[in-house]
């Protein structure tokens, strides 16, 4: 039996290349949870590339999330009701509208949290507001995270036990291979997939993007806020590694201890070496992807620059104030302190000796000499993600149609406590769930009214992007032009959208021209 549409009589059950699966019914859409797209990556397969999962014959029951994989809690950040924890949690969720008469548009989600926390289970990323108001089949994933994930033992390989790289990566792949393959059975277009992430998410999307493996399982991008720069070499990896390493401890096998470790084990070894790799290195993140020359054959930004990235339609921006979470968790991601800023600089150049940075006292000047931690946030939120998402517009525009924007709304609380227009605050806005919860405060000065309007505006265009490979806005609102170096236009959005050309032009004086590849 596949999906008959808005009949809320029947619950849908699906026949996918592994086995049935039945969903449940929420209002006009169709819901499949927790369905799994791999095998558990768990015993002798940790550390290593997905693989397929055994077949079944039973109907899965998809009516709840899947495990998510092991994090620690993140105040603010719910993972979802009765979410369990565990290594075995390659599944992804699909929502679906209406009829198989049409094959739908794609929307493929990726979850931020820094490489290390996240899940599709949370409810912000609840799809159903986007399926219904689209009427398209939205599709969220979970994947392997912190040093499950994103730290490359490969240097550890022996004849009798091999480390993959960029396993986390591979698992996004096996779930848009999974897409491909069985999408249509619930309504969708497996031709026309939209791959769509924010904060590592969004940097998962634009590394995607430039990786062979990828190629022709999604058709255009979305990546919100993109670390697109936080990508690493093989000689950092290992480096990485190693430091995990020595904070595991236990044992002089480190092949076996590796695979012997707990998942409480490792969470506390990733936690420490989170705090620890960005008070090392600053600016720079423990987990993330790496250049291993065959999956990521080059960092992105380079990719991006000589036109070997996938030359598909590209929709990307930042928010405009990205550092005040940051500041606020006293998070060691973004540094605001003058004198570990400089650091920074000199880590990169030491790191980077063929890199020929602006004039650091230039740059400083451009944020009043970082005389006060605005100031500083001002930088490190333009290092860290304005400049990454500049490169890559002014790059990719040249082979492919690409969009920059701005999120700059914030309500009168987020104003109030100095928060702005923050790193994720965007997020409610294109789901649909802007008012999500008992205890959510971002309205409790008013602005609701307008927060429904924003999401309106941009939910049309998130969506037109996803049908029509063009961002168009509701009736009345301003065109949007594709970025080019003529226009360098901006979609500002705000209480009232407004396109704005060359919106970072003070940004470009302050940095230079030359574009920064980090090589």
């Amino acid at each position: 039996m596949t999906l008959t549409g808005n009949n809320t009589d029947t619950v849908p059950v699906v026949q996918t290349s592994y086995g049935p699966v039945r969903g449940t019914i929420d209002g006009p859409v169709a819901v499949w949870k927790g369905i799994r797209f791999a095998a558990a990556p768990t015993g002798g397969r940790r550390f290593q590339a997905p693989v397929a999962p055994e077949p079944w014959t039973d109907i899965f029951e998809a009516n709840r999330f899947g495990p998510v994989c092991p994090q620690s809690p993140m105040p603010g950040m719910p993972l979802g009701v009765d979410i369990q924890k565990h290594e075995d949690c390659l599944s992804l969720n699909v929502w679906s509208p209406g009829s198989l008469d049409k094959p739908k548009p794609v929307m493929v989600w990726i979850h931020g949290g820094a490489y290390f926390r996240g899940a599709s289970s949370q409810p912000l990323y609840d799809g159903r507001s986007l399926a219904e108001n689209g009427d398209v089949v939205v599709v969220t994933m979970n994947y392997r995270l912190g040093v499950l994930g994103f730290v490359d033992f490969s240097s550890l390989n022996t004849e009798e036990h091999r480390f993959d790289p960029n396993v986390a990566l591979q698992d996004m792949i096996a779930a848009l291979r999974w897409v491909r393959d069985n999408i249509t059975a619930f309504g969708g277009d497996p031709d026309s997939v939209t791959l769509f992430g924010e904060s590592a998410g969004g940097g998962a999307v634009t590394t995607l993007m430039t990786m062979p493996s990828a190629r022709g399982l999604f058709h255009r991008a979305i990546a919100e806020s993109s670390p697109a720069t936080s990508v690493y070499n093989s000689e950092r990896a290992a480096h990485v590694a190693n430091t995990f390493l020595e904070i595991l401890g236990g044992a002089d096998d480190p092949v076996e201890r590796l695979l012997t470790a707990t998942s409480d084990e490792l969470l506390t070894a990733s936690d420490a070496l989170f705090a620890r790799i960005p008070s090392e290195t600053p600016g720079t993140l423990a987990f993330g992807p790496i250049v291993d020359g065959e999956l990521v054959p080059d960092y992105p930004v380079n990719a991006f620059w000589n036109g070997t990235a996938m030359r598909i339609p590209l929709l990307i921006g930042t928010n405009k104030d990205e550092s005040s979470l940051f500041q606020i968790m006293k998070s060691p991601l973004m540094p605001v302190d003058p004198a570990v800023i400089r650091a920074m600089f000199d880590e990169i150049a030491a790191e980077h000796p063929d890199l020929e940075l602006p004039d650091q006292a230039r740059i400083e000047s451009a944020y009043s000499g970082l005389a006060t931690k605005s100031d500083a946030m001002g930088l490190t939120r333009d290092f860290g993600f304005r400049l990454p998402t500049l490169w890559i517009v002014e790059a990719h525009s040249q082979y492919a149609p690409t969009w920059l924007y701005r999120f700059d709304y914030a309500t009168p609380m987020l104003k109030a406590l100095k928060i702005g227009a923050t790193h994720a605050t965007e997020l409610p806005y294109v789901f649909g769930n802007i008012a999500h919860g008992p205890k959510e405060i971002t309205y409790k000065l008013g602005g609701l009214s307008t927060g429904r309007k924003v999401s309106a505006r941009m939910q049309q265009r998130w969506l037109a992007f996803a049908k029509y490979a063009v961002p168009v806005g509701l009736d009345g609102e301003p065109q949007w032009d594709a970025y080019n170096r003529e226009n360098r236009a901006t979609l500002v959005i705000d209480k009232h959208d407004t396109v704005v050309r060359d919106l970072d032009g003070p940004l470009r004086e302050a940095w230079g021209e030359q574009v920064i590849a980090f090589t």
